[in-house]
């Protein structure tokens, strides 16, 4: 058992040390604690439960908003958010002295405190606006499943029922490592839907008759792309779930693996359904197929899926209150830490509660934080930070044209993107 356990923590160590030779840090940077780390399979599992899930239900619509051209538009996202979540990791190793813990401190760390509040501000935005988004979800889904029995109490009353279910294991649990779980769920849920939803459109397809399709619809392509967007974040929790690895060595082949596999979905899901329905396709993808039996399964696991995904964001969210706070056990005790940390909790559920029963849009949602939030944190920020931290001049002319490219289609989603999604806000009230 001795000898189990000192092998275990030699490949630890020298995963670590592989990280900090990859990074150029061989000079004694101190590293988190990862004794207790799970297993890169986990982290996959993480990143794969929070990137796909909603993003893949709002792709068709995101076509039908753009044309086709949108097809190219998500083969550019998908390697760029792939490009953003390994350079985004690298600056945690960059000062030389410890792992940073967050995306705020990277920011601190690039411009000072002025750059760690403006990301924090993005941060916190699309932290609490994606479980916000899954809990209009999951209370639509849940009203609608009660359609004609004494359950259809109403979108509001279901939303405030499914803060208090996700409330639960977001109180009790506290790290990422603990919500692993819900995380190899959640992708499971995912390949399920788009399973039914692509079998369920090919069954439809002979009744679609007429259905129209856009090469490129010029005037909608911004709110298409930050759709597109929203459907890669995964950026802000990419600290958190690193640091739950066992070997950090393996995260640019976790991130590279979980963006490809929520791609391959993206792809099957947004093509088919376009392809079957184009311009009367809906969001979310599974309110096109027909009534009955195969679309009560597909809202009843997606429904599971976004009540188990919304804990690991919101779970995100606080570990970054509790590190600014420094709450931790060794300076309150283990009572009192728990007791803090369950009432910031508490309170972040009912901030994520209010506004789900305000603003009940899902597709709108959707794209105003994809458009807003996740442009700026993908696309712009890592990129920005990555230059700042590691130089300029030492990059190969080719790398620095890609990161101009990523900085530009973030600019254009989150400017463009922003307005068109408020328009559509506005005009559903």
């Amino acid at each position: 058992m001795t000898s189990s356990f000192t092998e275990k923590k030699a490949d630890y160590q020298e995963s670590v040390n592989d990280v900090l030779s990859e990074y150029g840090q061989e000079g004694g940077l101190i590293d988190i604690n990862r004794e207790h780390a799970g297993s890169s399979w986990m982290a996959y599992f993480n990143i794969v439960c929070v990137v796909a899930g909603t993003g893949t239900l709002g792709l068709p619509l995101a076509l039908k908003q753009g044309g086709w051209l949108g097809v190219l538009i998500l083969f550019l996202s998908w390697f760029m958010s792939v490009y953003t979540g390994i350079i985004l990791i690298r600056c945690l190793y960059t000062n030389g002295k410890a792992r940073l813990t967050t995306y705020k401190e990277i920011a601190t760390a690039s411009f000072g405190w002025i750059g760690g509040w403006i990301t924090f501000f993005f941060n916190a935005w699309i932290l609490l606006g994606a479980p916000v988004l899954y809990m209009v979800l999951s209370g639509t889904n849940l009203n609608q499943l009660c359609k004609g029995t004494v359950g259809e109490i109403g979108v509001v009353p279901w939303t405030i029922v499914s803060c208090a279910i996700v409330a639960i294991p977001f109180v009790l649990v506290k790290t990422m490592k603990e919500v692993a779980w819900m995380s190899a769920f959640g992708a499971v849920a995912t390949l399920v839907v788009v399973f039914i939803c692509l079998v369920m459109s090919a069954i439809d397809k002979p009744h679609q008759i007429d259905v129209h399709h856009d090469a490129v619809i010029w005037n909608m392509f911004p709110i298409a792309l930050s759709t597109i967007s929203f459907s890669f974040g995964g950026n802000v929790v990419y600290p958190h779930v690193e640091a739950s690895m066992k070997k950090p060595s393996d995260w640019p082949k976790v991130v590279a693996g979980g963006l490809s596999t929520c791609a391959v979905m993206y792809f099957v899901t947004a093509v088919s359904g376009y392809l079957i329905y184009g311009n009367n396709v809906v969001s979310p993808i599974y309110n096109s197929i027909p009534e009955g039996v195969a679309q009560i399964i597909a809202i009843v696991v997606i429904t599971l899926h976004v009540l188990l995904a919304a804990p690991i964001l919101t779970t995100s969210f606080s570990l970054d209150i509790e590190e600014m706070f420094d709450i931790t056990v060794e300076r309150f005790g283990k009572v009192k830490e728990f007791l803090l940390r369950a009432a910031i909790r508490i309170a972040i559920i009912v901030v994520v509660g209010v506004i789900s029963c305000t603003v009940p849009h899902f597709g709108e949602l959707m794209s105003l934080i994809g458009a807003f939030a996740n442009c700026a944190l993908i696309f712009i920020f890592p990129v920005v930070f990555y230059l700042k931290l590691t130089g300029v001049r030492n990059k190969p002319i080719y790398e620095l044209a890609w990161c101009l490219l990523v900085i530009l289609l973030g600019i254009v989603g989150l400017i463009f993107g922003t307005i068109e999604a408020i328009k559509e806000l506005i005009a559903v009230f």
